[in-house]
């Protein structure tokens, strides 16, 4: 059946059990992690206890290979740092995800490529431009 499920296997950090907290070490470790249904074979994001689609318990992490398409975006403008977008992305194996990218000339539709950053010590999924590709 994990033929069927979207992106590739990932390891889920021994002693953790909480979505959440799996989720974020895997980032630690430069993997952006998401969730799928064994029974429906869904993409799950935010990480979560049972399958939003089905209900069934029978989840398994993945790796996403973090190729997404801009779904919506909107631009920022903080008065002590450089305008950036903030983004609603679909990754390509089939989940949505909020995130930010340090442009504000992206637009919908555009490719943008997943880059774990080190921000104020903590890993997040900051997206970037594929230079036109669409």
């Amino acid at each position: 059946m994990s033929d069927d499920l979207p992106g590739s296997p990932a390891t889920a950090p021994d002693g953790l059990t909480a979505p959440h907290a799996v989720y974020e070490a895997c980032l630690e470790r430069g993997v952006l992690a998401f969730q799928a249904c064994a029974r429906c074979s869904a993409a799950i994001f935010p990480p979560r206890g049972r399958c939003s689609q089905c209900g069934a318990d029978a989840l398994t992490w993945r790796a996403s290979a973090g190729r997404a398409t801009v779904y919506s975006t909107t631009v920022l403008t903080p008065r002590d740092r450089a305008a950036h977008a903030v983004v609603l992305v679909n990754l390509d194996e089939g989940y949505r995800m909020m995130s930010r990218i340090d442009d504000s000339e992206v637009a919908i539709d555009e490719r943008v490529t997943v880059e774990i950053a080190q921000v104020d010590g903590r890993a997040l999924p900051l997206f970037v431009r594929n230079g036109g590709d669409r």
